[in-house]
């Protein structure tokens, strides 16, 4: 399929990344998801494209890629076209049962995910994740606005950093949380659709969790859901607590760089990340609990 297929495109202007997004329609109105990305990110893009098919293939609910090709303008990827609604904004307002349903089948879905391989050659984790951190308390230190209680971050992480060694390393999604998911048929029978594989990358499969906090503070039944769901947790098996401490250990990694990687976006977005610190640190009672208060164990018993 190639950009002359279709007959009308519409700008779709949602999401961070620098590319340009349409809604493309052919001459029998059949849409598509178009697009199209800056010559030099080409590698990468083809790469996503191809990796793309491979997670289409695990039955992933997803825009499926099509084709791909260069154009004036740079590289574009055509993916089938998915009708549905913000999950982020429709999730909160369904039924608790609903919501763990929705977020358990996610949780499944991020296991066949991270059933895909790292390449052979990737680089160790524990090594590549520390550097991570040490970039991150930087990027903190050398910030000039601060949120209180981040001692207790910056202290957890240095008490733990010690759980990175030996962790596998699969593919990531790279931003896996309810603001890059859709719902279809959500006022009958509501599914959730994964888009947005744009910051993919390989590592500990566990740290793709690091985004649940967006998660967490949008529907935390949901959340929930999304954990029982990835290690198939019912009323006799529980999450392991090794990920639960790892998990705060990413989590506490993340919210050191979201407040200088905030401030170029403006005082909202600087609020934002100020306030998702104050909720994290009262979820794990100031590092206290690597098991943070929005995780309901009970859900997965009714």
């Amino acid at each position: 399929m190639k950009l002359t297929d279709f007959q009308t495109l519409t700008p779709i202007d949602y999401g961070w990344s620098g590319d340009r997004k349409y809604r493309a329609v052919t001459a029998d109105g059949t849409p598509y998801f178009l697009r199209i990305t800056a010559r030099e990110r080409g590698d990468r893009f083809e790469r996503l494209f191809d990796l793309q098919k491979t997670v289409a293939a695990l039955g992933i609910p997803m825009c499926e890629p099509v084709s791909i090709g260069a154009c004036d303008e740079g590289i574009y990827a055509v993916h089938t076209w998915i009708d549905g609604v913000d999950a982020e904004a429709t999730v909160p307002t369904l039924t608790a049962g609903a919501q763990y349903k929705l977020g358990r089948d996610a949780g499944e879905y991020l296991t066949r995910i991270h059933s895909i391989s790292a390449p052979a050659d990737q680089p160790d984790w524990e090594p590549r994740f520390n550097a991570k951190i040490d970039r991150k308390i930087k990027m903190y230190s050398d910030c000039p606005i601060r949120f209180e209680g981040d001692h207790h971050l910056l202290r957890y992480i240095e008490e733990n950093r010690h759980l990175l060694h030996g962790r596998p390393q699969t593919f990531q999604h790279g931003d896996y949380h309810i603001g890059n998911m859709m719902l279809t048929d959500a006022e009958t029978d509501p599914k959730i659709v994964i888009i947005d594989f744009d910051r993919y990358d390989f590592g500990d499969p566990w740290e793709e969790f690091n985004r649940i906090v967006w998660c967490a503070q949008a529907a935390p039944v949901f959340a929930t859901g999304l954990v029982d769901g990835y290690f198939g947790v019912n009323e006799s098996t529980a999450v392991p607590m090794e990920f639960w401490r790892l998990l705060a250990l990413y989590i506490s990694s993340n919210m050191l760089s979201s407040v200088p990687w905030a401030i170029p976006f403006g005082d909202t977005e600087i609020t934002t990340m100020l306030n998702q610190a104050k909720d994290v640190l009262g979820w794990y009672d100031d590092m206290k609990d690597p098991v943070p208060t929005w995780y309901d164990h009970k859900l997965s018993q009714k």
